[in-house]
């Protein structure tokens, strides 16, 4: 393992890298974990989406270096913690939606264009029902635009693009890391065509806007045709299809460029560094886990015994940093990675419920009153038919009792019908999002 690190360690050394997304919880790490371990590393180009350099680096530093992550690093460098910093990571103004990545800036353009070796992709919209032709332009052309910067890089080494292992959809068994053709679909019944999509997405908004529809109308009409999309072609959810689409464009175009894919499962919070235990956010499982503590979730829709395939976001960041010093060459190559655990060290849904009960019980959660919130074991439904019939039955139906009392008595019990109707409709959204991730049986 001291190897590994010292053949990483001098990988690095007076190395330029692009990270995109920087200010996203994978990136931070990354950055964080990179100046840690090489503070010779030459230089970081940070992309964050800001209208102009001020802007770029006032989130540098609040929504970064500012940030709990940052400790260990500041604690090392004491009183030249802050002039490390400008010495070695530059905020860069862009947007990846953008031809040339929004960088507007001539001067600045063209020194990163004669440095940058190294590109690491990993700006995302991780919204599932995200509106579609958000993640459309950020996970599927967005990726394209960021590679096209990268090409027109004199020293280019290496493009590492993260994207997700669930590209796969609702695949059983032993996934192997395949990389997608540029018409692939999960269904295998008919060809996808990206262009075609993205000609669809905007004559769905034109008729929208001549409609004069209302923004909030656009983006739920735009959510779910998103979600209509990725089944139409075996997908289970936006995301996961715009992240697949956005990797079949890279590796159609990507020509004689070294090109790697990280491909990590559900990420979760740090295992050892900096620090373990350091999340941003609710991410992924997290809401599960944050709506149980609360006394929102009562029973979820999973079989016991399916693997949790949950991976620490540190152990990601290894697999990023160790591929990048092994696959940076002149040979033209494409990897791909899964980072995962189901494989070899699987938790399963069943002990994962024991867990964040056992958990919940010893550190109960105080609501806005201060009142102690008392969890009860988290009951398991092993088909999501059976999930919706008990909720119906032990929720939606009482609720609708309800909302004729409330009715009958001149909106006496309205709070609480309101309470109730928000969870109950928080739960079953809940649970439909994660059904394909609950009852996957892929590996």
């Amino acid at each position: 393992m001291n190897m590994e690190l010292d053949h990483v360690v001098k990988f690095l050394q007076g190395k330029t890298i692009l990270v995109t997304g920087a200010t996203g919880f994978l990136a931070k790490i990354f950055v964080e974990k990179i100046l840690r371990i090489q503070p010779n590393v030459n230089k970081l180009y940070l992309l964050l989406k800001a209208a102009d350099a001020k802007s770029a680096t006032k989130r540098l530093h609040s929504e970064i270096i500012d940030t709990e992550l940052f400790t260990i690093l500041r604690d090392n460098w004491g009183s030249e913690f802050d002039s490390f910093i400008l010495t070695k990571v530059i905020a860069v103004p862009g947007d990846i939606s953008s031809e040339n990545l929004g960088v507007n800036e001539s001067k600045l353009r063209e020194q990163m264009l004669k440095e940058i070796e190294i590109v690491v992709h990993v700006a995302a919209t991780t919204g599932f029902n995200e509106s579609y032709d958000v993640a459309l332009a950020i996970n599927t052309f967005g990726a394209l635009n960021v590679l096209s910067f990268a090409k027109k890089c004199d020293k280019i080494k290496l493009f590492l693009h993260t994207s997700t292992a669930y590209v796969c959809g609702e695949e059983a068994g032993i996934i192997l890391e395949k990389p997608f053709s540029v018409d692939d679909t999960l269904l295998k019944t008919c060809k996808l065509d990206i262009i075609e999509e993205k000609r669809i997405v905007e004559e769905k908004l034109d008729e929208l806007r001549f409609q004069h529809a209302p923004n909030e109308v656009i983006k739920s009409e735009m959510k779910e045709f998103g979600l209509k999309r990725a089944k139409l072609y075996g997908w289970p959810n936006t995301y996961v299809f715009t992240k697949a689409m956005g990797e079949m464009l890279l590796g159609n175009f990507k020509g004689d460029l070294p090109f790697v894919i990280i491909r990590p499962t559900m990420i979760a919070s740090t295992y050892k560094e900096p620090f373990p235990g350091w999340i941003e956010g609710v991410r992924t499982i997290d809401s599960v886990i944050v709506s149980y503590g609360k006394g929102k979730l009562t029973c979820f829709p999973g079989y016991p015994n399916s693997a949790l395939d949950v991976i620490p976001a540190d152990m990601v960041v290894n697999a990023m940093v160790v591929a990048m010093s092994v696959h940076t060459s002149n040979q033209s190559c494409q990897t791909i990675y899964h980072v995962s655990s189901s494989l070899k060290n699987p938790l399963k849904l069943g002990d994962f419920c024991k867990f964040i009960h056992c958990y919940f019980t010893e550190n109960p959660w105080s609501n806005r009153n201060g009142q102690r919130v008392k969890v009860r074991k988290l009951t398991v439904l092993s088909t999501i038919n059976g999930y919706f019939l008990y909720m119906w039955t032990k929720y939606v139906f009482p609720l609708k009792v309800l909302y004729l009392v409330n009715i009958l008595s001149c909106q006496y019990f309205r709070q609480v019908y309101m309470d109730l109707n928000r969870k109950i409709k928080f739960a079953m959204r809940l649970a439909e999002f994660y059904k394909p991730y609950a009852f996957f049986k892929g590996k």
